[in-house]
């Protein structure tokens, strides 16, 4: 099969998550860049690596990079890639760009460009002067960073985090990448007991369950590259067949996810029945302080209320120490707790083992890791 590189995009703090999951799945990693991991195989890991990843973004095929001091490079550098071997004659291709301490840095010149040289290539495959665009869709995308321009094409189309079970939420979800590459990092596993005390519309616990239960995130959605002639749609078939048979339909794990909120729990339970783990996690209607478990040893992993979901309960301060005389009470757990409250150690009452920074959309957020004793066998 045909050798390819692909490029799995990963928020800000969640390349390390990426990284394990690539190598989890089999992945030959060739770099780990700020936002970026790099991998490479046969064109069978594209579905693969859209169906399996939880934690990253997309998965970009990688055309080219080279450097790009002026439009004329870029030109001539773009039209030389094998684009004619990806799109087809009524491809609908779209080119979206980005500029970063780079002397080209019109973006919307950079995009025109690239638009023009992808054209001039397919003219030499197809006998055609105008391309209708009807047919699958390919993004485009030029990246431009200290006049080194990368070239790929977007095989996901709809973002990885987009599952398919979520249509409705609360306000300020929190994203099912990020709750999957916070349950990642955590010392969680399917043997251990699992608590979300604000889970909202259910996105922690659930990715916890598909987690649990083995199942592929990308399941029930599709992906751009499905539609592309390039890519045999029995690669598609098999691996969705071979992720059909690899879930575990045996486990039954002890994930509890609760919230003072009835209608959020109500949504909640909706989106896990979506999700296809309804039967995997028990929902309370519960305030945080009324933890439902009766577990020795366990994990807490939760996104308190903060900015707009923090309304009627006041404070910050008041809530985070609130939470810390809670979660003390549970010294033999460990807790995971993501906040945008910069002040969160003190009130909380005591500093974290381990700190993260990431990014839940546009807010910056820290990733507090309290870690518990080993429990005993």
């Amino acid at each position: 099969m045909e050798e390819v590189e692909l490029i799995a995009t990963a928020a800000a703090g969640v390349e390390s998550a990426v990284k394990h999951e690539a190598q989890k799945l089999g992945f030959n990693i060739s770099s780990v860049e700020n936002g970026k991991i790099s991998l490479k195989g046969n064109i069978s890991i594209i579905p693969r690596a859209n169906l399996w990843f939880r934690c990253a973004d997309r998965i970009l095929l990688k055309m080219g990079e080279f450097e790009a001091f002026t439009f004329e490079e870029l030109f001539e550098k773009t039209k030389n890639l094998p684009w004619d071997e990806w799109i087809c004659c009524d491809g609908k291709f779209t080119v979206l760009g980005k500029s970063v301490k780079s002397k080209l840095f019109s973006i919307s010149d950079c995009q025109s460009i690239v638009k023009k040289a992808v054209v001039e290539k397919l003219k030499t495959k197809y006998p055609v002067e105008w391309f209708e665009e009807s047919g699958p869709e390919y993004t485009i995308q030029v990246s431009l960073h200290n006049d080194i321009a990368t070239l790929t094409i977007d095989t996901s189309g709809i973002p990885l985090h987009k599952r398919g079970y979520r249509e409705k939420h609360v306000e300020a979800p929190i994203k099912e990448t990020l709750a999957a590459a916070m349950i990642t990092i955590s010392y969680w596993n399917k043997e251990r007991c699992l608590l979300d005390c604000f889970c909202g519309s259910g996105t922690i616990p659930i990715e916890a369950a598909l987690i649990a239960k083995n199942i592929a995130p990308g399941l029930n959605r599709s992906f751009a590259s499905e539609e592309w002639p390039k890519i045999n749609k029995v690669l598609w078939k098999n691996e969705r067949i071979n992720a059909l048979k690899a879930i575990d339909q045996n486990i039954e794990p002890k994930i509890y996810a609760s919230d003072i909120d009835s209608a959020s729990i109500e949504l909640a339970k909706e989106n896990a029945f979506k999700a296809g783990v309804d039967d995997s996690i028990k929902f309370h209607v519960r305030n945080f302080e009324d933890i439902p478990i009766d577990e020795s040893y366990g994990v807490i992993i939760c996104n308190p209320p903060y900015g707009e979901r923090l309304g009627k309960l006041g404070d910050i301060s008041v809530l985070n120490r609130k939470i810390g005389e809670v979660f003390s009470k549970y010294n033999t757990w460990s807790k995971y707790i993501i906040t945008a409250d910069e002040m969160f150690e003190k009130h909380y009452g005591r500093k974290a083992n381990k700190k993260r920074k990431f990014y839940n959309g546009n807010i910056k957020v820290d990733y507090y890791q309290y870690f518990g004793p080993k429990p005993n066998n």
